[in-house]
């Protein structure tokens, strides 16, 4: 048997002065460089291609010959040569993310490396689709709420000590401080676009939930920060969110902004006010590119007591912040009248309404070849999805946050009406959201979902109600609560409506799921 007599990196000579040198963004090397080492093989460290190591306008090749050790390229080998594609640097207009946010700061996002699949040829001549991107590990999660998450915990770097005090003095503050602005540069940023582009090459807005949940965060932040180092930081999170309409189409192929600020604010709760405009070539102006309105809805709670926290009050100037104002007031002393209007027994005509909804669902269960062809049982519409929290999807406060929960309540109900349907579902609205226990990092969470009911009225545009619940399971302590009730509303578009499609009208079986179909019609008769 042959033996080795000397290591086996003696058996490779390099000239590494004839290497071309990788340049980082944020440290040159001069080209030529030479990189001292007895064994550049297995010393020579080269940058994580998930990594924005390279820059754009020095690409890196690299040649090696291992079969003739005394020169560095063969002619013979020019074949095996390796080019390291070209990487994008850093958009020169973004502002450090651990800098202090400004009180009209506009967060740009953009992606910051380009896969090699970027300079990829198209599929063919005259196709401008380029081969689908692989899926790189940790590249999919939403870089908006990454670049809120970095600027929020620059606001707790300030600190004073080990001591820390509960705010004692609070301040008024404009809505226009807490302005905040995110520019999604969808037309610039291939990258940026395929994070939020689904199969049928359309907007997710799964995403666009879990960043607006997050840019709400941050606006809180915002308005109830204090620049005394001394002072501990509060606990905000989200209490509620306020029924949300898509007024127009969001389209992946053109630039998105979402701007907001606090608009109303009570002793311990606020509520955010954010807007999602797209401007396209068929809405040039301004009030046109209005797609959709959320109100989100946070409370304070000290980070040590874990009571309730006094907040800053709110000083509105303009004429629209003052409107703004009297609007979420409104809102708020609705949702305290829908609070105690809960609490209210099942009246005669709700139990007449009651047994009418459950006849239907009777033959379906005693004579079940009997019943309606062009019905469906609620309980033959269900679907189920469980995962354990993991700590990548925690907030800073170390609990789930709430835009995690959003995103996939959001995508259990698509793929439930995508079943039901039997074609893409068209998302219109997400009715009010309240979440009534936290989600820790551990806990086994099980989302069900199900088609409530259908409105059959316009057969162009039939409406499909998908409820999904959100289950806080802890085998350990062998239990299991309600944590989150989402409600969404899809439809279907006229093209396949046209084609033949037809959708079924939803019955319930129990007296139990009768209940929750008024519930939800009552719900929706009175917005």
């Amino acid at each position: 048997m042959y033996t080795l007599k000397r290591p086996l990196s003696h058996s490779f000579r390099f000239n590494i002065s004839n290497f071309t040198s990788l340049r980082s963004s944020t440290k040159t090397y001069q080209a030529n460089e030479t990189i001292s080492s007895q064994n550049p093989i297995f010393s020579a460290k080269f940058p994580d291609p998930t990594m924005p190591f390279f820059s754009a306008n020095s690409p890196s090749l690299l040649r090696i010959n291992t079969h003739f050790p005394n020169s560095l390229i063969h002619p013979r080998l020019t074949s095996r040569t390796q080019t390291f594609p070209q990487i994008r640097n850093f958009c020169s207009k973004q502002s450090n993310p651990n800098a202090e946010l400004s009180a009209s700061n506009d967060i740009p996002v953009a992606s910051a490396i380009i896969p090699p699949i970027q300079s990829s040829q198209p599929i063919d001549a005259a196709s401008s689709m380029r081969k689908p991107i692989s899926l790189w590990p940790g590249m999919y999660h939403s870089p908006v709420t990454h670049a809120l998450w970095v600027a929020r915990s620059s606001m707790f770097e300030k600190s004073a000590g080990d001591k820390q005090y509960s705010q004692s003095e609070l301040v008024a503050k404009t809505p226009s401080r807490s302005k905040t602005c995110i520019d999604y540069k969808f037309s610039s940023d291939y990258i940026l676009r395929e994070h939020y582009r689904n199969p049928w090459d359309e907007f997710r807005m799964g995403k666009l939930l879990e960043d607006l949940d997050a840019l709400a965060g941050t606006i809180s932040y915002k308005h109830c920060r204090n620049d005394d180092g001394a002072t501990r930081p509060i606990l905000l999170v989200t209490a509620s969110v306020d029924r949300m309409v898509l007024k127009k189409p969001i389209y992946v192929d053109f630039d998105l902004k979402i701007s907001g600020a606090v608009t109303w604010v009570g002793r311990s709760s606020m509520e955010i006010q954010l807007e999602v405009t797209q401007s396209t070539q068929d809405s040039p102006n301004p009030s046109d590119s209005i797609a959709l309105v959320a109100n989100f809805t946070f409370v304070a709670r000290d980070s040590q007591t874990g009571k309730s926290a006094p907040i800053n009050q709110i000083l509105p100037e303009t004429e629209r912040e003052i409107l703004l104002w009297k609007e979420a007031e409104e809102r708020n002393k609705i949702r305290k009248q829908k609070r105690a209007e809960q609490k209210k027994d099942v009246n005669k005509s709700d139990e007449d309404r009651l047994y009418s909804l459950l006849a239907e669902g009777r033959v379906f269960c005693d004579m079940p070849a009997l019943a309606d062809r062009d019905s469906i049982l609620i309980r033959d519409t269900c679907h189920e999805n469980s995962l354990i929290c993991q700590p990548q999807q925690r907030n800073i406060h170390g609990r789930i946050f709430g835009g995690f929960l959003m995103r996939k309540a959001f995508e259990l109900a698509f793929s439930n009406a995508y079943a039901f349907a039997g074609a893409a579902p068209c998302f219109l609205e997400v009715d009010h959201i309240d979440f009534l226990k936290p989600v820790d990092v551990g806990n086994f969470l099980r989302l069900k979902s199900c088609v409530l009911y259908t409105e059959l009225e316009n057969p162009a545009k039939p409406l499909i109600n998908v409820e999904v619940v959100a289950h806080v399971t802890r085998p350990e302590l062998r239990s299991s609560e309600v944590s989150n009730k989402f409600y969404f509303t899809f439809t279907v578009r006229p093209e396949a409506m046209k084609e033949g499609l037809r959708i079924r009208n939803v019955v319930p079986a129990t007296e139990e799921e009768a209940r929750r179909v008024l519930e939800r019609m009552d719900a929706e008769s009175s917005q």
